[in-house]
């Protein structure tokens, strides 16, 4: 391969920095609680309201979206709620019967209490809300904590409205580690969260894995900084790839945005087109960094090598602007989600298409989906011998293996059943006979 433009910055953001600052607020709050919390939105958000939003006020900005606005985020809300029903169906409840004879089967059971937290910052992350919230509701979450953070006197009046139509049980108007720890400790609610979902900046992402690594919830996935890959070929348009890339770039200065192509035309076309899109940008500084600093545009010899880059990548959203869409479907193995086609672009699934926009980054789609229904559900197994021969034969196969592997109690546990329940029996393997006590 060859790099027509490389990156300047490393995309690898894992910031010590940000991780004592978190530590510090969290050993804050296990050791003040809610008077901590206080503290910390007055600190950093100058917020000295009430956390939970009312229904009075919740009435009152849900009143400031208009009508067509409303539609817009119902025709979001209806199409991330079909794609979330279905995954729910593929998942099943079952119950067999081992060769064995053993009765065996998995339970389905949804979390208690979700916490989804909608980021704020430069942007109102209206279509986040739905992505977490309907995706806990769907499977069978009975109660879903919410949390964003507040922008001057209150939260965005379009993502309050997202996450009442998603089915929010309790809205907070609080963000960053203080609305995570929240949620996590079950503060201002009485209900702890068994799972965190939702993006995050920096000190976010960092609070939900000391937090799960703690064992205190669960987490859907470490977010870092959006990024988008697209695979192009010859017969690719330059202005498509090139404004796809920009689009994901105005995330953040810090968004990596890769170009793999075998086309070399192509490639130094996108390169050319790059800096014009940006410059016309109403805020061009954002993406002008992040494509100055994480851009990449990678020649490759042929589809096999594009294929083996995007997968070392392991990208959030990979678009294919390719011929045989098909073959890149069956062929390509990492990516949090796949974009097929001109027709398609990251924008759809940011916003409305259906599957759900919360994604692995950081190479975590080489182990890891994104956010789906899923996550929010236990698999719950069970197992029972439906007869004594059965009960027998896993007893003798398990005393043996046990032994094999060094674990005398183990074993004893099966020979115990094995003497109890069959006391005229000879057994043609050494079986410790249990002493009367």
């Amino acid at each position: 391969m060859e790099y027509l433009k490389k990156a300047g910055t490393s995309a690898e953001e894992f910031s010590n920095t940000a991780r004592k600052v978190v530590e510090e607020i969290l050993a804050d709050i296990r050791a003040n609680g809610e008077e901590a919390v206080r503290q910390i939105a007055k600190k950093f958000d100058k917020w000295d309201q009430d956390f939970v939003l009312s229904p009075e006020k919740k009435a009152k900005l849900i009143a400031k979206v208009s009508e067509e606005q409303k539609k817009d985020i119902r025709f979001a809300y209806e199409q991330v709620l079909a794609f979330a029903q279905a995954q729910r169906d593929s998942i099943k409840d079952f119950d067999i019967v081992t060769p064995a004879g053993v009765r065996a089967g998995q339970k389905v059971v949804p979390m208690d209490v979700a916490g989804c937290y909608i980021p704020g910052g430069r942007f109102a992350h209206t279509c986040s809300a739905l992505m977490s919230i309907v995706t806990a509701k769907v499977a069978g979450v009975p109660f879903v904590v919410a949390a964003t953070p507040p922008r001057g006197d209150s939260i965005d009046a379009s993502v309050c409205y997202a996450m009442d139509i998603a089915g929010a049980d309790i809205i907070l108007e609080m963000g960053g580690v203080q609305a995570v720890a929240t949620m996590a400790y079950g503060l201002f609610t009485g209900r702890k969260a068994n799972i965190i979902t939702g993006p995050g900046n920096a000190y976010v992402a960092e609070c939900k894995a000391i937090l799960a690594g703690e064992g205190v919830c669960g987490i859907d996935l470490f977010a870092g900084p959006s990024e988008i890959a697209v695979l192009a070929d010859k017969n690719a348009d330059p202005m498509t790839v090139a404004i796809d890339l920009l689009s994901q770039g105005e995330h953040g200065t810090n968004s990596p945005v890769w170009l793999f192509t075998d086309s070399r035309e192509l490639g130094e076309k996108v390169i050319e087109i790059m800096p014009k899109l940006i410059a016309d940008m109403p805020d061009p500084a954002t993406p002008l960094k992040s494509w100055e600093d994480y851009g990449e545009v990678i020649l490759c010899k042929d589809k096999a090598e594009m294929i083996k880059i995007s997968d070392t990548y392991a990208p959030e959203h990979l678009e294919v602007l390719c011929d045989d869409l098909n073959w890149w479907l069956a062929n390509l193995t990492s990516y949090g989600s796949l974009f097929m086609g001109e027709m398609s672009t990251v924008t759809h699934g940011d916003k409305c298409a259906g599957p759900n926009h919360i994604l692995p980054t950081k190479k975590a789609a080489h182990f890891s989906g994104g956010l789906n229904v899923h996550k929010y559900l236990k698999i719950l197994t069970y197992q029972e011998p439906l007869t004594l021969e059965a009960c027998n034969t896993v007893s003798e196969y398990a005393s043996r293996l046990s032994r094999l592997e060094g674990m005398e109690g183990h074993a004893r546990a099966c020979d115990w059943r094995l003497t109890k329940l069959n006391p005229n029996k000879k057994w043609n393997f050494p079986v410790y006979v249990h002493p009367k006590y």
